[in-house]
């Protein structure tokens, strides 16, 4: 029976809980569903350390709800706190296949967009990318550097002096947080409705359907992606993850990203008390009858 939500402290101590993650925290204590443990965010990114405000006597079982890691991380993670009789229901392989986009790529190739892949540093034959890709988007296996003034996407007449030069800010901004290797993305035109493009984020957990929310701020006017297409993805390799559909320009729409779902951040207006509540009823129907 899952029992256990492991939340971070603040920076500044394991008595409170990370500022950015306390409406789930409060939602969570709202909701009396279950335990939280915290974990101390200072000593475990900054040190290694793992420390936390309670240690439980008997073996437990919890999900993770926090900032990323590396997969070598979160395998460290999921050791040590087994040490301490606390068992995260996502594997450190389950963690990998759903935080590093190129691993679940296989599974998904058929509904999303075109990838190509390259070592980290090396360097990118540009003319290679534009024969695959009209237009293209760079990303490391995680993440890109949105909000910085890396573009959001290349076209043709991108030269590889300047795509060189632009790596190399790419590079920059992701220091120390790069992971696995550079994604090449095919750029795929999302549909606008205003300045907002129409994407939604499921959160799957034991193979069922806990949450569709709104996620890039549209309006409640929009089309929701459709069943039939949130249904397919609910067997994908792991216990607990997300997958975030955008609707093209063209009507059709695509999965867009893959997460985690223990990192996976829960979409501006979800309710949170109800998706712990559903969290909550699907961990755990088997043991209770539901």
């Amino acid at each position: 029976m899952v029992t256990t939500i492991l939340f971070p402290s603040s920076y500044y101590g394991l008595d409170k809980v990370d500022e950015d993650m306390k409406q789930e925290y409060d939602a969570v204590l709202a909701g009396g569903y279950f335990r939280i443990i915290l974990f101390g965010y200072d000593a475990w990114f900054n040190e290694g350390k793992l420390r936390l405000s309670e240690k439980p006597d008997e073996d437990i079982t919890a999900i993770y709800r926090g900032w990323m890691m590396q997969p070598n991380q979160y395998k460290s993670f999921y050791e040590k706190l087994q040490e301490r009789h606390i068992h995260l229901i996502t594997t450190p392989a389950m963690y990998e296949l759903m935080h590093m986009f190129p691993a679940v790529y296989p599974q998904i190739k058929d509904d999303t967009a075109k990838i190509l892949t390259f070592p980290l540093h090396s360097r990118i034959d540009i003319d290679l990318v534009k024969n695959q890709f009209k237009c293209f988007m760079v990303k490391d296996y995680v993440k890109s550097v949105k909000g910085t003034e890396f573009p959001s996407c290349f076209d043709q007449s991108i030269t590889q002096e300047e795509f060189d030069r632009w790596m190399e800010v790419f590079y920059h901004y992701r220091a120390n947080l790069l992971t696995g290797g550079i994604c090449i993305k095919e750029f795929l035109p999302l549909k606008r409705y205003g300045d907002k493009t129409n994407e939604y984020r499921v959160y799957y957990l034991n193979h069922e359907i806990i949450s569709v929310s709104r996620n890039s701020l549209q309006g409640n006017y929009t089309p929701v992606v459709p069943q039939q297409m949130v249904e397919k993805w609910r067997n994908l390799d792991s216990v607990f993850y997300t997958v975030d559909f955008a609707e093209l320009e063209d009507g059709n729409w695509k999965i867009i990203e893959v997460g985690d779902g223990s990192v996976s951040g829960l979409s501006d207006g979800q309710d949170y008390i109800s998706f712990f509540r559903k969290l909550f009823i699907c961990c755990n129907e088997e043991q209770t009858g539901m």
